[in-house]
């Protein structure tokens, strides 16, 4: 779906209309040039770079367009019955209060973590002469299967990977300084790069009294 490169600027507070005290995450989103227009998607980039970080094709794209060079591009789907133009200028107004987002960027990497962190496992017994309270212990039979599945939960890396949040609310729009106030958190750390783009799943409202419980003849 269509959406914007933009940089996760950090986390604050803010108050709704009605008063409601809302964690929210700010994101500089855009503006966002497009440098290609092919079949099913659109090229996206974002954040100026000087010259000199920038490869030779890429500088001539640029210049080609007469923009300054950027720092990142990646492709997006185009979005259907809209016409898009090499130059023109994608901003955080694609967006609006209310609407719900998907956001996607690479978690914070934790190093090399036990079973423990890494998979919330309980741990052995803290009694006395226990030496097993965060050892892995047993991980496969040696008769049948006689082997170790696949996947099995193991101490390893943890984090640094893709993740994608879905269907997060829109509190807030900034034009002047394309700002995305988004609710809850986003993957990644502090001026990390992060992919923001309309919810491909967007929550449904709960019928009106489908929680309610039923009267009591």
């Amino acid at each position: 779906m269509i959406g914007l490169i933009g940089k996760k600027i950090g986390m604050t507070q803010v108050y709704t209309a009605d008063g409601s005290q809302v964690g929210v995450t700010a994101i500089e989103a855009g503006p966002c040039p497009v440098l290609a227009v092919k079949d099913k998607n659109i090229q996206l980039g974002f954040e100026a770079v000087s010259e000199k970080h920038v490869k030779k094709p890429q500088l001539g794209i640029f210049k080609k367009l007469n923009i300054p060079a950027l720092k990142l591009i990646r492709e997006v789907s185009k979005e259907a019955n809209v016409e898009y133009k090499t130059g023109d200028q994608l901003r955080v107004d694609l967006f609006k209060e209310g609407d719900f987002v998907d956001v996607s960027g690479v978690s914070i990497g934790k190093g090399f973590q036990g079973g423990m962190k890494r998979w919330h496992w309980n741990g052995g017994p803290m009694t006395h002469g226990s030496t097993s309270r965060r050892r892995v212990g047993s991980i496969g039979s040696s008769t049948t299967p006689g082997r170790v599945f696949r996947g099995h939960h193991m101490p390893g890396h943890m984090g640094a990977k893709k993740v994608t949040v879905q269907n997060l609310k829109v509190i807030r729009v900034d034009l002047e300084n394309n700002v995305l106030l988004v609710e809850g958190a986003v993957p990644g750390y502090k001026n990390g790069y992060i992919m923001v783009a309309k919810a491909k799943k967007i929550k449904k409202p709960a019928p009106a009294g489908s929680g309610a419980k039923k009267a009591k003849k």
